[in-house]
């Protein structure tokens, strides 16, 4: 199984405006340095990284008429060519770095939220976006090696 790494995102705080990387330095145990999401202590280490296959978020923009990019659903890495879903509980590789998926990182009321007025989204509720997304908002991995990715690595399972 193998596919690409697409984008990377980080936002420095909660709620903050993303940026785009060309690179990232990923930190075992921690997570993206310069992301809201870092743990220098290592206590969210199932919530250091999060990824989203391009093509869920295109299969959701036809479903329901939108027209959100991959990185509107505030997960940090998005991939093209390898299904994610089925990467939890699997060791797998973002260009050098080991990571190994966790679980579904389902989509929450805050992402719908924040969707919703970021867009000014009101043909389609809340609860529906939320629906949209379920089991297609990507995953929850956790970081095993310290080491840098790029747009452009692949995403490679052995």
């Amino acid at each position: 199984m193998r596919g690409s790494i697409v984008s990377i995102h980080i936002a420095s705080e909660e709620g903050g405006v993303l940026q785009p990387l060309d690179r990232a330095e990923l930190v075992a145990g921690c997570g993206i340095r310069g992301d809201r999401h870092f743990s220098a202590d290592g206590s969210r280490a199932d919530e250091a990284l999060t990824l989203i296959e391009s093509e869920q978020v295109e299969l959701f923009n036809e479903l329901t008429g939108l027209s959100l990019a991959p990185h509107d659903t505030r997960r940090q890495i998005v991939t093209h060519g390898v299904p994610l879903n089925d990467l939890v509980g699997v060791r797998f590789r973002l260009g050098d770095v080991e990571v190994e998926g966790v679980e579904l990182c389902e989509p929450c009321a805050y992402l719908a939220d924040h969707l919703t007025k970021q867009f000014s989204i009101t043909d389609i509720a809340a609860p529906e976006i939320v629906h949209g997304l379920a089991h297609r908002a990507g995953i929850r991995a956790r970081i095993l090696n310290d080491g840098t990715i790029r747009v452009g690595d692949p995403v490679a399972c052995e």
